[in-house]
């Protein structure tokens, strides 16, 4: 069997560091081994808390033996004015290893060169195997690494074993004097001893028999039915159900080697607070399963996840339920005294929390956005701004509470609680949640406009203030979450569908920061490239050719909503035969015209049938299709569009544009003009031509 399984045993590593080495350690593997020009089949992965493990299966016992050609110094360089090999063309043959009379001359794309053809035996994978292991080793990174007693390599927590076998048989490699062997171990309290392994096949087995679940997925299965298996048995509530939320399931599963499942109780006074808060506690600092009725609504449950079989279940329980008492008990304190404080006086306070130390207060940024957000509700809905006004003012006062400062996911989720609490609008309440979503790719949109118009307001005001001080996002660096930042605020305008001027909403917000940073308009200009930046990238990851989303980018980006039309009416007409000819004549058009702006065509000094054929055609079309632009019908302008193609044609095949009269000359560069300004209204059709082979 040409199998290969390495282990890499451990103290515990934590459980977010688990899935990402995995993923590294098979993508590693697979570059090496083609790198070494070895064959094999698929790359399998385990993993838990004690162990990274990496399993693939028929790998190529030995390299093949290869020819492999190396280019040496030019031809020039190589031979002396008496065609004698210079000095560097017999360093060069040397440096291989073959005599100089081996050297050959070939053409190359920049010339003859001197090339040598050496003869590489392939080796046994045995052999390579030894370094492509520790260089795997050493290559992993974690978002934090360590080092141990006297070593000088850093992992994720101390190796304590190393398994590697290649055939069935022992590899010889040793990293900082840790051994590999053939012996693994189970579980470390129900089965700590270690036992020897031949193949993958023994591996799986003999964990299994030791109370290890070393596949991530199978183990994420048994957590599961580990889970509904407690609250079946414990809760002795019909219809209740755990929830199962999947980030906390992939946490729980690289927390344990083999789940066990607990039921506990709480008392229902804690009912009284917030659902989320509920969740929050059990989930984030806990790792609890919450449980809920039929209707959805929380009971006073939970289920724990043992790494360890539990004997007697009720004292297990009890064990978890004393430790999440202590933590509702926290939660309902801060619940009780917040709500003795109304939202709307937290926020003079906030000026003791700084946004950003050149940018100044929270304080500050919250009448920055107040601002910002009114001046787009007068713009958008008008009716709205009252609130919007007063949803901004609002927005970033629960940052002072003490139930955001022991759980900070729960931003804007405690702000609407208190809202509600202290009497406010439910809409104004909402948006107050809703303002921070997005919080991740692909994740809620606000669902009304008031909780969009606050969230695009704080975007922008993030956007500008970090650009104007220069801290601009580059290579890995990005403090603030700019991408982050820029991409929920194009998911915000296209999900809802708000028209707006980027460039007007950027320039409102670099006036809200007048006395703190300079009033650049060239700071605007760079938040919306770069906002343009990341609506491209989405649109090209979701599908869409980059040509066809450039050519609407490039001609207009300052409303993303029309963008999305124009970018929507292209790609529906791309496919018709006439429409990719007219996109290649606009090509030619835009190559002859250059930098020529004028429009105005002289019809005397039309001389031929096919350029006046052309002016006939474009005044009608455009007067078809520039209401058709107006109301953003863009699919309906470009069928208009089309049937500019015929009397394009002909003006190209009879009619000489370059004429040598310098008035004619530009009376036709003035019509191909003004039938480019009219295309470039939806689009750079230019950029979507392809030349066909």
């Amino acid at each position: 069997m040409s199998e290969l399984l390495f282990e890499i045993g451990t103290e515990e590593i934590p459980a977010g560091y688990i899935q990402p080495a995995l993923d590294a350690l098979a993508s590693d593997a697979a570059k090496k081994l083609r790198a070494l020009d070895l064959s094999f089949d698929a790359i399998r992965t385990f993993g838990t808390p004690r162990r990274l493990t990496l399993a693939i299966g028929e790998l190529q016992s030995r390299q093949a033996d290869r020819r492999q050609e190396h280019i040496g110094p030019s031809k020039k360089a190589g031979f002396d004015a008496e065609g004698k090999l210079t000095k560097a063309a017999v360093g060069f043959a040397r440096s291989r290893g073959c005599d100089p009379e081996q050297l050959q001359v070939v053409a190359t794309a920049k010339g003859e060169y001197l090339m040598v053809i050496e003869d590489v035996k392939g080796q046994e994978t045995t052999a390579l195997l030894p370094a492509l292991l520790e260089s795997l080793i050493r290559e992993l990174v974690f978002p934090k690494s360590m080092r141990w007693a006297d070593y000088s390599m850093a992992f994720a927590r101390p190796i304590q074993w190393l398994l590697a076998l290649y055939n069935g048989a022992a590899l010889p490699l040793n990293i900082e004097g840790v051994t590999c062997g053939v012996a693994t171990r189970g579980h470390r309290f129900l089965a700590p001893a270690s036992f020897e392994v031949d193949g993958v096949d023994a591996y799986l087995s003999g964990l299994a028999e030791r109370f290890v679940v070393a596949d991530p997925v199978e183990r994420r299965a048994k957590v599961i039915a580990e889970v509904q298996r407690a609250v079946r048995e414990g809760a002795g509530i019909v219809g209740a159900q755990p929830i199962l939320h999947e980030g906390l399931l992939d946490t729980v599963t690289n927390l344990v080697e083999h789940p066990y499942g607990v039921c506990g109780h709480f008392d229902e006074k804690f009912l009284q607070l917030p659902q989320e808060t509920l969740v929050t506690s059990m989930r984030e600092h806990q790792k609890y399963f919450p449980v809920a009725g039929a209707d959805g609504k929380l009971l006073p449950l939970f289920v724990a996840v043992n790494n360890t079989k539990v004997a007697d279940a009720s004292l297990a329980a009890s064990g978890h339920e004393r430790v999440l008492r202590a933590r509702l008990e926290d939660g309902l304190f801060f619940f009780n005294e917040d709500r003795k404080q109304p939202l709307a006086d937290r926020c003079l306070e906030l000026h003791g929390i700084v946004f950003q130390k050149e940018l100044g207060t929270m304080q500050a940024k919250s009448e920055r956005i107040t601002s910002l957000a009114a001046d787009l509700a007068a713009k958008i809905a008008p009716e709205l701004q009252e609130d919007v006004a007063r949803a901004a003012r609002l927005a970033k006062a629960d940052l002072l509470t003490a139930m955001v400062g022991e759980f900070p996911t729960l931003q804007g989720v405690m702000g609407r609680v208190y809202a509600l609490h202290d009497g406010e609008k439910p809409v104004v309440a909402q948006a107050i949640e809703e303002h921070y979503l997005p919080v991740r790719a692909g994740g809620e949109l606000p669902q009304s406009l008031l909780g969009a118009l606050v969230g695009i307001a704080d975007r922008l005001d993030t956007l500008v203030g970090c650009f104007a001080i220069g801290e601009k996002p580059t290579g890995n660096k990005d403090a603030f979450g700019l991408r982050r930042q820029a991409i929920g605020l194009i998911n915000i305008i296209r999900g809802l569908n708000i028209s707006l001027s980027l460039s007007e909403a950027a320039t409102a917000a670099l006036r809200g920061y007048e006395g703190v940073v300079a009033q650049n308009s060239e700071v605007v200009n760079e938040v919306v490239a770069f906002i343009r930046l990341r609506f491209e990238n989405e649109q090209i990851a979701g599908g869409l050719p980059q040509e066809l989303v450039e050519a609407a980018t490039s001609v207009g980006f300052d409303d993303p909503v029309d963008c999305l039309k124009r970018i929507e009416a292209l790609d529906q007409i791309r496919g018709q035969e006439s429409f990719r000819v007219l996109a290649g004549s606009f090509k030619r058009i835009r190559n002859i015209i250059k930098d020529n702006k004028a429009t105005e065509v002289n019809a005397q000094l039309l001389c031929e049938p096919e350029e006046r054929d052309l002016l006939t055609a474009l005044t009608g079309v455009r007067d078809k299709a520039l209401p058709l632009i107006e109301s953003r019908s863009y699919p309906a302008a470009l069928l208009e569009m089309l049937e500019m193609k015929e009397p394009v044609d002909r003006f190209f095949d009879k009619v000489m544009v370059m004429a040598e009269d310098a008035a004619i000359r530009q009376n036709r560069l003035n019509l191909l003009t003004a039938l480019g300004e009219l295309v470039l209204c939806v689009g750079d059709i230019s950029r979507m031509h392809v030349e066909r082979e």
